[in-house]
């Protein structure tokens, strides 16, 4: 395994660290920048947040099913919206197909909350407030918006298989489009 040392993340402190070659057009772009890179093939690390209601929600409870975990930004922001209500229209197609769907952002249970209800979303909304899941998927790192370099969430989605590996990262994300994109690999 060869070590790289990224220049937009030095001042994050962040090592880089890239597997072979072989397999570089399917790491995540926003990943480049953390210790955690994952790929298809790999298992999907467990975890275990809280929901928009509050109650515990781990991964290994949805073994058995096909799991769309989707990181995103944040709550009620245009880009945002757009995905989470894509994934609602279509959620019936995807519950058909037995596809669970969870939607992962470091907003709060009661942010949320608010935006379930805002949207009437049908599915699972992870609270990320320590950051710890979006650190893990290595989906946390540096972005760049008008010029300014901050660190925030990359909208990354990971497409794990009934026996919890991850069969897809759709890191390309089309918000207005997402479940076609996801359909598109799980027919």
């Amino acid at each position: 395994m060869n070590e790289y040392y990224c220049t937009l993340a030095v001042f994050e402190g962040y090592k880089c660290i890239a597997k072979s070659t072989s397999r570089r057009s399917s790491y995540i772009a926003g990943s480049f920048f953390m210790d955690k890179i994952l790929y298809p093939g790999d298992m999907a690390p467990d975890f275990s947040g809280l929901d928009q209601n509050g109650e515990p929600v781990t991964l290994s409870q949805f073994r058995g099913q096909k799991v769309v975990l989707y990181f995103y930004p944040k709550d009620d922001t245009p880009a945002c919206t757009a995905q989470a209500c894509n994934l609602r229209d279509n959620i019936a197609v995807l519950q058909q197909k037995g596809i669970v769907v969870l939607g992962v952002s470091i907003d709060k249970s009661k942010k949320h909350k608010k935006f379930e209800e805002k949207y009437q979303l049908p599915f699972t909304l992870i609270a990320d407030e320590d950051k710890e899941l979006v650190q893990l998927y290595g989906v946390w790192g540096a972005k760049k918006f008008m010029g300014r370099t901050y660190t925030g969430t990359h909208r990354v989605t990971f497409l794990i298989n009934e026996s919890g590996k991850i069969d897809h990262i759709i890191d390309k994300v089309v918000t207005k489009d997402h479940t076609a994109q996801i359909l598109s690999y799980w027919q």
